[in-house]
């Protein structure tokens, strides 16, 4: 049966569940990756992109013509620049200077008003997200996305994500793991499964340099180490990540990651970005300490092309102290 859908908001969601057959045979557990690469815009942010630019249109705040700032590291730029091209508004995307290259080409390319600033850590008042904020504050007509506080991005989660996951996979997993940015992902997904069966164990998978994984070990934010890893990772409790209920941690070096993106191309035939790879190394290690025959879901956050320059780039590996280290699974 066609199903046609309508212009890039009806073309957001509904993204598949793909089994990575080669990685649940060697752990004898079921891995299931939420495409969410597959979104129009690229990632998983076109949910939240999507669901802010709406908010705003429903509460009168947003008008064709407007305008809608944003702070990211790329991707949630990326999905509310397209959403606005279709529904008529302007953005202006504030950027830190240490993403890949490849997202500052794709918003120039769509259209955005693209703000690099100086990389600076959330307590400086030059960091990008606070610098968005003064921008949409001085901007006539404009509205702050805010997807780090505004919680409409977690309830789009649970609204979507969640629910879709529930009729994939027939109610049936063991464990939802995945990284936070925001926190919206995991903890609006981790809502809408722990509403449908409480047993569902919701997992934080963490990069090293984050403050989440102690947080959700023993209560203390807490960060340790540093990682490449880009729009994951937090030293901060946000609006979206506060009050969830996330029931274990895991956390994954960037070795590990850089092993399971190479891994995850050349055996499984997907090409993800360093969230989701990192995202199914954690999902793997997780599920290793469930009975076997478990089924677990993760997020395949984005696709790898707008990481070529890094990732998938031997030179800029070695800069950062990085190489593939093994072509089997032995990196688990």
């Amino acid at each position: 049966m066609t199903q046609i859908r309508d212009g890039f908001s009806g073309a957001v969601g509904n993204t598949p569940l793909i089994r990575l057959p080669k990685l649940s045979a060697a752990i004898g557990r079921e891995i299931l990756g939420k495409a969410e690469f597959l979104n129009p815009g690229g990632s998983v942010k076109d949910r939240a992109a999507l669901g802010i630019i709406e908010d705003f249109e429903r509460r009168g705040l947003l008008r064709p013509g407007g305008i809608v700032v944003e702070g990211t590291a790329g991707n949630t730029g990326i999905g509310l620049t397209l959403a606005g091209n279709a529904r008529g508004y302007r953005t202006i995307i504030v950027m830190p200077d240490d993403q890949a290259p490849e997202k500052y080409g794709l918003l120039r390319t769509y259209g955005a008003d693209l703000r690099v600033v100086p990389a600076a850590p959330y307590t400086n008042d030059a960091n990008y997200y606070h610098e968005a904020r003064r921008i949409a504050e001085s901007t006539p007509g404009a509205v702050w996305a805010n997807q780090f506080e505004n919680t409409v991005n977690r309830d789009t989660h649970e609204r979507t994500t969640g629910p879709e996951i529930v009729a994939q996979t027939g109610g049936t997993l063991a464990a939802f793991v995945a990284a936070a940015g925001t926190g919206g992902t995991i903890a609006g997904t981790g809502r809408a499964l722990h509403a449908h069966d409480p047993a569902i164990r919701v997992v934080l998978c963490d990069p090293y340099g984050s403050a989440l994984y102690h947080y959700v070990k023993d209560g203390e934010l807490r960060a340790e180490g540093d990682s490449n890893a880009e729009g994951i990772g937090i030293k901060r409790l946000t609006a979206n990540f506060a009050g969830a209920r996330i029931d274990d941690a895991v956390r994954v070096d960037d070795e590990t990651m850089v092993d399971m993106a190479h891994w995850l191309l050349h055996e499984e035939g997907l090409f993800v970005g360093g969230s989701a790879a990192l995202n199914v190394a954690g999902a793997a290690r997780y599920a290793a300490t469930l009975p076997a025959g478990s089924r677990v879901v993760t997020v395949l956050c984005d696709g790898g092309d707008r990481y070529r320059s890094r990732l998938y780039d031997a030179g800029w590996l070695a800069e950062n102290g990085l190489r593939v280290r093994s072509t089997d699974l032995s990196f688990l």
